[in-house]
C-alpha cells in the first residue's frame, strides 16, 4: 500500500525487453533501505524490486520487472512516455506501520490511462483538466480522491469523462508534474472507496 505522497523522482537508466521489460531506475534513497522483493511505486505503478546496488556519488539503483498486463494498463509504451533513458517518474515506497497517511490509500494497481487536455494557471497553482477512460469515469468524483502519475490529487469538478485538480507550486517543483503538458497520457488509479460504493450501487439496482 502506498499514500500518494511522492519522496523522489527517480531517473530511467535502461531498459531491456527480456519476455518481461526490465527497468532499471535511479533514485536518491540510500541503497541499504531498498531491500530485494521491497514494493516501489513508479509512476504510480506498483512494482518488486529484482536487484539494487548504491551508486558512487550516493543514492540507488534498483531494477522492476514490467509485465505485458502492466504495459497494457498503463502509460509506460504511450508516446511521449517518461519510461525513456533519462526521464523522470515519481517515486514512493511502499507504507510502513506508524508512517503518516498524507494523501489517501493507493494500491499501486493502475485502473488505466487518463489524458491531459489542458493546464491553465489559477494563481500560484495550475489547473489541470484530464479526460478518463469511459469506463472508469463514474468513479470520479467532486471531492473525492484520485492517483495520477502516483501523485494523490483531489478532483474539483467533473463534466462527463472530464475532470480538473489544482497542482500547487510545491507539488509540481517536487514531482514530474512540473514538466507535464497537454496530450501526454498519465497513470490513473481511482480510489478503492469509490470503485464500492459503486459496485454496491450497482448491486442494489439490480
Amino acid at each position: 500500500m502506498f499514500t500518494g505522497i511522492v519522496t523522489d523522482m527517480g531517473v530511467i537508466e535502461r531498459l531491456e525487453d527480456r519476455g518481461d521489460l526490465r527497468a532499471r531506475i535511479r533514485t536518491a534513497y540510500p541503497a541499504d533501505g531498498i531491500a530485494l522483493g521491497a514494493s516501489i511505486a513508479c509512476d504510480g505503478v506498483c512494482l518488486t524490486v529484482v536487484d539494487r546496488g548504491p551508486l558512487p556519488e550516493g543514492g540507488a539503483w534498483f531494477d522492476v520487472d514490467i509485465s505485458a498486463e502492466t504495459i497494457e494498463k498503463t502509460n509506460i509504451r504511450s508516446e511521449g512516455s517518461a519510461w525513456a533513458p533519462g526521464g523522470r517518474v515519481n517515486l514512493e515506497r511502499a507504507l510502513r506501520l506508524g508512517d503518516e497517511l498524507g494523501g489517501h490509500i493507493v494500491s499501486g494497481h493502475v485502473d488505466g490511462r487518463a489524458e491531459i487536455v489542458g493546464v491553465t494557471p489559477e494563481g500560484d497553482s495550475a489547473r489541470f483538466l484530464f479526460r478518463a477512460p469511459r469506463s472508469l469515469a463514474k468513479y470520479v468524483a467532486p471531492k473525492g480522491s484520485v492517483a495520477l502519475n502516483g501523485t494523490s490529487l483531489t478532483v474539483n469538478e467533473v463534466d462527463g469523462r472530464e475532470f480538473g485538480v489544482n497542482i500547487i507550486p510545491h507539488t509540481r517543483s517536487h514531482t514530474t508534474w512540473g514538466t507535464a503538458r497537454p496530450g501526454m497520457l498519465v497513470n490513473l488509479e481511482i480510489d478503492t472507496l469509490a470503485r464500492y460504493v459503486a459496485r454496491l450501487t450497482e448491486f442494489s439496482a439490480g
